[in-house]
C-alpha cells in the first residue's frame, strides 16, 4: 500500500515545484494577478472585520440600558430613511412641565421614571484642584441608577426631596474624584460646576469606556437645579422607563405612549410627536445599517475578484501559449494529459490562494484598526476567512480550466513545431 502511494506523492510534488518556477520565472506578472485577488478579497475581509467588531462592541455596549427599559425622546434615535426626518422637524421639544407630568403618571403606577437633561464639555474644581473640561453635567432624578446601570460606591444616591427642594447636591463619577479629592472624603465638600456651587452627596462605582467615550466623568444633579441654572428652550427632555421585565415591555410601551400623549396634550387625530426606542429596537437599526454596508462591500469584492479572475485566466493564457514548445516536449517524454492539466491549474489555484491570503492578513489588519477607533474589541472573523479561501479556490479552478485544458490539449508534434 506504502509503495503504491509514494510515487503519488512525489508526483504531486514534482507538479508543485514545476509550478512555482514556472510562475517564478514571471514574477511581476504574478505579482500584479496576486495583487489584484488580494484586493477583491481584502475588501471583503476588512468590511467584515470592521463590521463584526463594531457591531459586537455596539450590542455590549447599548447594555448600558437594561433590555427593560424604554426610551423616549422627541426625535429617532437613529434615522435610517430621508423621509420622516422633514415630518420630525416641527415636533416641540419635550419640556420640563410635559416630563415632569408624565413621570407623576408613571410614579402612580409604580413604574420607574428617568427625566434626563445634560450638558458636556464642563469643568468642575474644588480648592486648587480642577478637572479637565471633559465633565457631563446630567440633571436627573433618583431612578437614574436604575435605568442607565450605574451603581452607588458610596455615600447616597439624589432622592425625590433633593429635586423637590431643588438641593445644589451632586453624585459625582470616579474621573471627578480621582482629579478633585487626593487622598481626601468628598462627602459634603463644596465643588464649583459651570459657575454654580454643589454640595457632593455620593460617589459612583467606576464604568469604564463605551465607544470611546468615559463613563465616569459624570456629575449628576437633580433636574430641578440643572433646569434653573441651564436650560434654554431648545433643550428637549429625555425620559427613560423601566418595565418590570423584558416580557412586559410591549405592556408598558403601550403605557408610556398613553402617559406621553396626555403630558403632550396631544388630540386623539394627531400622530405622535416623540420616539419610544429599546436596545432591541436599536440593535435592529445596527444590525441594518450593517447589512446594507456588507453588501455594498460584498458587490465590490465581487466585482474585484471577477477581474481577477480575468486577469488569472489571461495569464494563464499567455504562459501556456509561451511554453507551448514546453509542453510539446513534456508530452513526447510520456507526461499524460492529466499532468499537464494538473500543473496548470494547480498554477492558477496558487495564485488565487496566496491572493486570498495576503487579502486576509490585509483585511483583518486593517479591519481591526477601524474598529479600535470605535473602542471595539479586536476579532478574527473565521466564517469570512473560510469563504475567501473558498472562493478563491473556485477562482483559480474556474478561471484556469479553460487555460489548462487547452494546454492539456496541445497535440505532441504541433507543439514541438512551436517558435
Amino acid at each position: 500500500m506504502s509503495r503504491k502511494s509514494k510515487p503519488k506523492t512525489m508526483l504531486l510534488s514534482d507538479l508543485i515545484e514545476q509550478s512555482f518556477s514556472s510562475l517564478g520565472a514571471n514574477f511581476l506578472r504574478s505579482f500584479l494577478t496576486i495583487l489584484g485577488v488580494s484586493i477583491g478579497v481584502f475588501s471583503v475581509v476588512g468590511v467584515m472585520t470592521a463590521l463584526s467588531a463594531v457591531r459586537h462592541s455596539i450590542d455590549t455596549s447599548l447594555n448600558v440600558f437594561g433590555a427593560d427599559v424604554l426610551q423616549v425622546t422627541r426625535d429617532p434615535a437613529i434615522q435610517l430613511t430621508p423621509g420622516p426626518r422633514h415630518r420630525n422637524r416641527g415636533r416641540q421639544p419635550i419640556s420640563p412641565r410635559q416630563a415632569e407630568t408624565f413621570k407623576q403618571e408613571m410614579d402612580a403606577l409604580g413604574i420607574p421614571t428617568t427625566l434626563t437633561a445634560s450638558d458636556s464639555n464642563e469643568r468642575a474644581s474644588y480648592g486648587t484642584n480642577k478637572t479637565q473640561p471633559r465633565i457631563r453635567i446630567v440633571g436627573t432624578n433618583e431612578n437614574y441608577l436604575i435605568t442607565n446601570k450605574y451603581e452607588l460606591d458610596f455615600g447616597r444616591n439624589l432622592t425625590p426631596a433633593d429635586i423637590e427642594f431643588n438641593r445644589p447636591v451632586v453624585v459625582i463619577g470616579r474621573e471627578m474624584l480621582e482629579e478633585l479629592f487626593v487622598n481626601e472624603d468628598p462627602i459634603e465638600k463644596q465643588i464649583n460646576m459651570d459657575g454654580q456651587k454643589y454640595i457632593v452627596v455620593g460617589v459612583l462605582q467606576e464604568r469604564g469606556e463605551i465607544f470611546g467615550q468615559s463613563m465616569d466623568n459624570i456629575a449628576l444633579i437633580p433636574h430641578s437645579k440643572f433646569v434653573e441654572n441651564n436650560w434654554h428652550r431648545r433643550r428637549s427632555m429625555e425620559i427613560a422607563v423601566q418595565a418590570d421585565s423584558v416580557g412586559s415591555l410591549e405592556d408598558v410601551e403601550d403605557i408610556v405612549i398613553g402617559g406621553m400623549r396626555r403630558a403632550r396634550e396631544l388630540q386623539p387625530e394627531d400622530e405622535n410627536d416623540f420616539e419610544i426606542t429599546s436596545n432591541e429596537a436599536l440593535q435592529a437599526a445596527f444590525a441594518e445599517i450593517a447589512v446594507i454596508v456588507g453588501i455594498g462591500g460584498l458587490l465590490i469584492s465581487g466585482i474585484a475578484l471577477v477581474c481577477a479572475g480575468i486577469g488569472i485566466m489571461n495569464i494563464m493564457l499567455v504562459s501556456v501559449t509561451e511554453r507551448t514548445r514546453e509542453i510539446g516536449v513534456r508530452k513526447a517524454l510520456g507526461a499524460r494529459k492529466r499532468s499537464i492539466l494538473s500543473q496548470f491549474l494547480l498554477e492558477a489555484i496558487f495564485l488565487s490562494e496566496v491572493g486570498a491570503a495576503i487579502g486576509i492578513f490585509i483585511g483583518i489588519t486593517v479591519g481591526n484598526i477601524i474598529a479600535t477607533q470605535f473602542n471595539a474589541t479586536m476579532i478574527i472573523p473565521w466564517f469570512w476567512i473560510g469563504a475567501a479561501v473558498g472562493i478563491c479556490s473556485l477562482i483559480g479552478i474556474g478561471f484556469g480550466f479553460l487555460p489548462a485544458l487547452r494546454a492539456s490539449n496541445l497535440h505532441p508534434v504541433e507543439a514541438l513545431r512551436h517558435e
